[in-house]
């Protein structure tokens, strides 16, 4: 089995696309501020599954680093809200999309986490 084969990876991968491609239509003073944070915290949600699942042997660390891509999510939606906060972020369609996957990823991790808990 591969960590590519876990859903929640598959998840975080999809909104670290989304927000990646989202940030590229940021006003250009946000791409290096906000928009640079924002891509980092979301390809770091799947970083930490990925580099979990490398540890899995060893219970402690897996789940240590899927608390870490977990606490990535809080601050993707922190970086998230506050780029449609501030109006650099001006699609509420776009946002709302954007939120309830990160939001679900967020979720599902928790679950993920209670789970390994569980298993080993």
């Amino acid at each position: 089995m591969s960590y590519r084969n876990l859903e929640i990876w598959k998840l975080a991968r999809k909104q670290s696309i989304l927000i990646h491609t989202m940030t590229l239509s940021l006003p250009k003073f946000e791409l290096y501020e906000t928009g640079s944070q924002i891509r980092r915290s979301s390809k770091s949600i799947r970083s930490n599954i990925v580099e979990g699942y490398g540890r899995r042997r060893y219970k402690n660390e897996y789940i240590r680093f899927l608390i870490f891509s977990h606490a990535s999510a809080l601050e993707t939606l922190d970086h998230l809200e506050t780029l449609m906060e501030t109006g650099s972020l001006s699609n509420k369609d776009h946002y709302q999309k954007i939120w309830i996957i990160v939001d679900e990823c967020g979720r599902k991790l928790n679950k993920f986490i209670a789970g390994v808990e569980r298993e080993y």
